[in-house]
């Protein structure tokens, strides 16, 4: 038995527009609405109901209200003729179905054979918001139409902002549809005409052109123009062909596979290829080219799941690109971003990593993983693509890595709770070192309460690791060692709160909580000399950590009574002190984490490090939205990092080999106010306003003007957007039910 196929959004192919309206007809029964009581009670309701024995025939008079499961049937009168199972409903006929209606002056229909004519009919589909209506509506077989005069659309209204109209139009779902002096109209002005159009009709999917995609970019690729192809191969696989020109660079083809196994088996293969004859010397950061001659332009993607049970499922992310530029070349229209979601549910949509040109490294994954009720067992393969400058040979890859987990359980039945951590991994590199590493940290915690105001945590662990080296890069070290060290420590909280009733409007309660929190963490020494590049380095630690959390949490009344609650304000202040720390300087940056929220259309919030030393901010972070009941929003964010080593053990980090542990510094300092506007002008237009501002570099990263027009079921929009290296304008219209068209 084949599972049936997935939808993803965007896979109707363009043959015409009328396609995408009659592809719907067919949700439910149209005409013969089938009244079954083997398929629950019927009840029938009128002003008379009458047997003619002579014909077998009821007759239900005035006001008729049928009701069977599923749906309603309402009209002046109906009359069934048990014989033959024919019906006629006439008056004002209504037909509900799952909030789907049938309207017609007569509706003619056999309940066994499910056909039928709806005169005067109209249709309207409510998944998909489709109007259809004729004058005459025949279900003429279990999936075969005739409408007369026929009329479809997607807007509201008795004169639609647009609609399909036919003289006739002869449709088979599942099959293929003709339709006799099609036409298309804007606001009743015709804009399409066609004598004759013969289109495939199925409520499946079908093989077609998709929407195509235009694009105009001054500077990077000039006029963009793809026509992507859509082949339904079998009802478990399809394929999307994308012909692709930019005339500053040449053609570029890609291949979307998609296949689909069963709920627990599916995955997604996409690969391009260009011959690129752009000519460019420039350099962005830590990466530069001098391209004379064309190149070779590509990337693939593979995304595979396969769910054994619900404890075990294995999955791949494979990416690879061809170079460290592909993804600053082509940041428009990118497959990668087109397809990026973190969502689990979305089974075609599973990029997962957000591929802008700022990306540093492209990460390729598979992962076995096995849950047990107190353990989890994961075998990981991954390969790291540097995409920041230089060679990647010296990236450390590991391939494999095992991890196995032990949940966090009681000992024996005592106090006591036992966690631990077991890993391997081999770690290679193509110009550096290589070998295996072992590691195992079992952890034992005492969770102890006193009273009811205060938990203390104690813990104490052990970590061993072992590895060997299978290069022969260095003869002075030793290919095998190990460390051992132990940590411990504890974590101690406590928590005050006071309840103050307000009874407000809106408002009934406030809680204010304060939370005081201690973790002291304490490392020995060990002596680390000689440890590879692959282990990681575990400093000295003998560090107090107090923090102190503020939160004010609102119990919300609306109108109708209804019980919700708002956190107003949260706050949190955090150090750590460092016992042995010998420059002088023992108290960290403290940390600030603010979020207020007085009322759902305003919101704030701050992370920011403070330097005591310096009295300044090594990290300030701040974020304002505000909007209101209309639809209009301003958002303000400011970003500041300054570049700052931590110490370790008391000795600035920039003493310590940064190429070995780099990890142990901060990022590039980084100083940008961002602000988006949007203001709801009319009910109809917005007015969107984006800047994007680069404060260290006084260098303007974007600037967007946009406006947008938009009514029940169409819209146009225009958007002007300059970055600081190129230019664009795009311009894009869409229909309700049939897709967006846009040239930038």
């Amino acid at each position: 038995m084949k599972t049936p196929f997935i939808y993803k959004k965007g896979r109707l192919p363009l043959k015409v527009g009328l396609i995408f309206l009659l592809w719907f007809i067919p949700v439910y029964d149209l005409i013969a609405a089938e009244i079954d009581a083997t398929k629950g009670p019927v009840t029938i309701e009128a002003e008379s109901i009458s047997y003619d024995q002579n014909v077998d025939t009821y007759y239900a008079k005035g006001n008729v209200v049928i009701t069977y499961a599923g749906g309603i049937l309402m009209a002046e009168s109906v009359a069934l003729n048990k014989t033959t199972s024919d019906a006629t409903a006439e008056g004002s006929v209504m037909i509900v179905s799952d909030n789907d209606i049938l309207e017609g002056d007569k509706v003619e229909f056999n309940v066994e054979s499910k056909t039928g004519v709806a005169y005067n009919g109209k249709m309207f589909l409510e998944k998909n918001h489709f109007y259809i209506s004729g004058s005459r509506i025949e279900k003429k077989g279990e999936a075969t139409y005739f409408v007369k005069d026929a009329t479809a659309t997607t807007c509201d209204g008795d004169s639609p902002a647009w609609r399909f109209l036919g003289k006739e139009l002869d449709v088979t779902i599942d099959g293929y549809g003709t339709l006799k002096n099609a036409e298309f109209l804007a606001n009743n002005v015709p804009v399409f005409y066609s004598p004759y159009l013969l289109f495939p009709a199925k409520t499946t999917r079908q093989s077609g052109f998709l929407f195509p995609y235009l694009n105009y970019s001054e500077n990077k690729l000039g006029w963009d123009i793809e026509i992507p192809f859509y082949w339904a191969i079998s009802e478990s696989a399809d394929a999307t062909f994308f012909q692709r020109y930019m005339d500053k660079r040449g053609f570029k083809e890609g291949i979307e596979f998609r296949y689909f196994m069963g709920n627990n088996s599916f995955g997604t293969f996409y690969g391009d290829f260009m011959n690129d004859n752009w000519r460019a010397n420039e350099a962005v950061g830590n990466i530069s080219r001098d391209w004379e001659s064309d190149h070779k332009r590509w990337s693939y993607f593979l995304n595979h799941e396969t769910t054994f049970d619900p404890s075990f499922y294995f999955r791949t992310d494979i990416v690879k690109i061809s170079d460290n530029w592909y993804l600053k070349d082509f940041n428009t229209h990118n497959y990668y971003l087109d397809n990026y979601s973190t969502n689990v549910t979305e089974k075609f949509s599973k990029v997962s990593f957000f591929a802008d040109q700022t990306l540093g490294s492209l990460n390729s994954t598979a992962r076995l993983v096995k849950n047990w009720q107190l353990y989890n067992l994961t075998a990981l393969v991954s390969y790291t693509d540097d995409l920041s400058g230089g060679s990647n040979d010296l990236t450390l890859q590991k391939y494999p890595e095992i991890t196995l987990k032990g949940i966090k359980r009681p000992v024996f039945g005592s106090p006591l709770n036992l966690e631990f951590d077991a890993t391997y991994d081999y770690f290679y590199s193509g110009g550096g070192e290589k070998g295996h590493l072992f590691d195992v940290q079992p952890v034992l915690t005492l969770p102890l309460r006193m009273g009811d105001y205060l938990k203390i945590t104690p813990q104490i662990g052990i970590k061993e690791t072992l590895w060997d080296r299978t290069d022969d890069i260095s003869a002075v070290q030793d290919n095998y060692d190990h460390r051992i060290m132990y940590t411990a420590g504890f974590d101690a909280k406590t928590e005050i709160s006071r309840v103050f009733n307000i009874d407000g409007q809106d408002i009934e309660k406030i809680r204010h909580s304060i939370e005081p929190e201690l973790t002291y963490t304490y490392i020995p020494n060990v002596n680390q000399n000689n440890i590879p590049t692959f282990v990681t380095l575990i400093p000295e630690q003998n560090t107090l950590t107090y923090s102190l959390t503020n939160t004010f949490l609102a119990k919300m009344k609306d109108k109708g009574g209804m019980t919700s609650y708002l956190e107003l304000l949260r706050l949190k202040l955090s150090q750590t002190y460092d016992f042995n720390n010998v420059t002088g300087q023992k108290l960290s940056d403290v940390d600030i984490e603010l979020d207020f929220k007085p009322f759902k259309y305003l919101s704030f919030s701050a992370r920011n490090k403070l330097n005591l030393y310096s009295i300044s901010w090594d990290q300030a972070q701040y974020d304002l939205n505000i909007s209101d009941s209309r639809g209009d929003t301003a958002s303000v964010g400011y970003r500041y990092t300054s570049y700052r080593f931590p110490t370790i053990n008391g000795i600035n980090a920039s003493a310590v080999n940064i190429a070995f542990y780099p990890y142990l510094y901060t990022a590039a300092p980084v100083e940008e106010v961002n602000l988006s506007l949007k203001a709801v002008i009319t009910k109809s237009i917005n007015l969107l306003y984006v800047v994007r501002q680069d404060e260290l570099n006084s260098q303007n990263v974007e600037n967007t003007i946009g406006l947008d027009y938009h009514k029940q079921c169409w819209s146009i929009g225009v958007k002007y957007s300059q970055t600081y290296n190129d230019k664009s304008v795009m311009l894009n219209f869409s229909l309700t039910g049939l897709g967006k068209f846009g040239v930038q």
